[in-house]
């Protein structure tokens, strides 16, 4: 009678101070000390036969939810829960499903709190690496492009294709940008990804006509090049003379008059390449030996948006789902690197709900890649490459909206009447972040500097303004900026470690806290590539 008594208060509350929670979030399962006790020693039982497979592996799939700290798999597991009508904290994502787990180590070699290219250069070629590198080591000089020969340090990626495997990359973000980029090119800047980024940034490299992202994709020297490359980022592949095919306000930005799409299709028999989502479903994956998809001229849109586009383009799961059955044709298997690169953004923007609707996307591509693979045969690897600062706070009661004001129990275990307040008297949300765009200013008469803690009275006195009153603000919006700490023109990277789940062969090697770049080796070990 508690849990149903405190389950129709909550309905009732919904709409009764100001923010309008779009559904109530019942549980669904009546739990008890029996209950608890009974999954407890059912997770053990699961635990104790989980399968270890070990050996080769034909085949290595490795997830990357860029940006996708703890925090993030927290709030997009509740939020998956609760757009279901549950309370959301018991729901897992596909990936949590995984039996091994471990934490990663995300710092470089000259930051403590680290960016895309040094982390996925760790994952793909096993060696760390400074801040704004790709595929080279620490001994070239960021920006001096006279560094990076003799200092490139070869892929997975490339040594899959060197071995006679398939390979393949999706992304929601550009092609060219860091992550996918780490898996092929070797440049001594991350922003080269097109011959006019060099020419505005590096006008000697421009001048000696260093290779730029989009052009080391399509010039690959290895195997006989990936066989599956979908994402955004199309105008760094097209000329600045060639009109846009889907805006046509807009053209491509390539100053050298290549157009690498049509490059790509010449280079090998059986090669296509498609730019909307009716191009792409007709793709016979059976009959396309190399596919290169670019959905859009930079970043393709978030999940949310994405049925907005006006040309249309395939979800993260349409394309894996698509690289996997192109990939499989090869008997002697296939790596495949698949990447939600738009949770990053979304923290970026400072903007919750894109970036844990994102990463539910990326659950679901999990989801359908794991569904359609042997386990015994293939090893999957889901991982962040850095955090964010996103925080989860404020004792909300269980089934409280994650996208939502603060509303707690009161001692009699009924929700409260009101939301939880400040030391200004203020409601507050349960996601914010350390930095960012929805700083919303703040003055008091306190005097300027650091504060500390625990001093007698421990409260915060004498501010008379700062925070806005969030009570009739629906924080629910998809559009809405959660509250930061410290102002800045974008919510900046978290640095503590990251999860790593692991499915297949040899999956038992992820364990413990690990390097980021250990990471590699799990995947090197399983396509049994020789150690140097």
């Amino acid at each position: 009678m508690k849990t149903l008594s405190l389950l129709l208060l909550l309905c009732l509350l919904t709409t009764s101070l100001g923010q309008t929670v779009r559904q109530p979030f019942p549980v669904k399962r009546r739990e008890t000390p029996e209950t608890w006790q009974r999954d407890g020693w059912a997770a053990l039982e699961r635990a104790r036969h989980e399968k270890t497979r070990k050996g080769p592996a034909r085949n290595v799939i490795l997830f990357i939810g860029d940006g996708m700290g703890v925090s993030t798999l927290t709030a997009a597991r509740i939020l998956e829960g609760q757009r279901r009508g549950e309370s959301g904290e018991e729901n897992r994502l596909s990936f949590e499903e995984f039996p091994f787990a471990a934490l990663s180590k995300t710092y470089s070699i000259d930051f403590q709190v680290s960016e895309s290219a040094s982390t996925m250069t760790a994952m793909m070629t096993g060696i760390k690496t400074d801040e704004g590198l790709l595929a080279v080591n620490q001994n070239a000089q960021r920006k001096d492009f006279k560094s990076a020969k003799g200092n490139e340090v070869k892929t997975l990626l490339e040594m899959a294709e060197e071995k006679g495997l398939s390979t393949g990359i999706v992304t929601t973000a550009r092609l060219t940008h860091a992550t996918p980029a780490a898996c092929f090119a070797h440049t001594v800047e991350r922003d080269w990804e097109s011959d006019d980024d060099i020419f505005n940034d590096a006008k000697d490299a421009y001048n000696a006509k260093f290779s730029d992202i989009a052009r080391q994709l399509i010039e690959f020297p290895y195997g006989d090049g990936l066989e599956v490359a979908l994402g955004g980022g199309r105008s760094k592949f097209i000329p600045r003379e060639t009109r846009d095919p889907e805006y046509d306000d807009k053209t491509g930005e390539r100053l050298d008059k290549r157009d690498l799409t049509s490059e790509w299709t010449r280079k090998h028999s059986g090669s296509a390449y498609v730019w909307n989502q009716q191009q792409f479903d007709a793709i016979d994956a059976k009959k396309t030996k190399h596919l290169l998809g670019l959905f859009e001229r930079s970043h393709m849109h978030f999940s949310y948006d994405r049925p907005k586009d006006k040309a249309g383009e395939p979800s993260l799961t349409d394309m894996t789902t698509k690289a996997i059955d192109i990939l499989s044709q090869n008997n002697k298997g296939y790596f495949l690197m698949v990447e939600g690169g738009r949770i990053d953004h979304g923290h970026h923007n400072g903007n919750a709900f894109r970036a844990l609707t994102d990463t539910i996307e990326l659950s679901n591509a999990v989801r359908a890649a794991t569904a359609k693979v042997n386990l015994d045969e293939t090893l999957i690897v889901v991982t962040a490459d850095h955090s964010h600062t996103l925080t989860i706070q404020g004792y909300p009661m269980r089934g409280n909206n994650i996208l939502g004001l603060v509303r707690q129990i009161d001692d009699n275990g009924r929700p409260r009447a009101d939301y939880k307040r400040d030391e200004l008297g203020l409601p507050m949300t349960t996601l914010n972040y350390a930095s960012g765009r929805g700083y919303t200013g703040a003055s008091s008469d306190q005097p300027e500097g650091p504060k500390k803690c625990c001093k007698e009275p421990d409260t915060f006195q004498g501010i008379t303004n700062g925070r806005p009153d969030l009570t009739n603000v629906d924080t629910t919006d998809p559009d809405y900026l959660q509250e930061v700490t410290v102002p800045q023109n974008e919510e900046r990277h978290g640095g503590e470690d990251v999860a790593i789940f692991a499915t297949g062969v040899n999956a038992y090697l992820v364990r413990g806290s690990m390097e980021e770049n250990w990471i590699f080796y799990v995947m090197a070990d399983a396509l049994q590539f020789k150690r140097k």
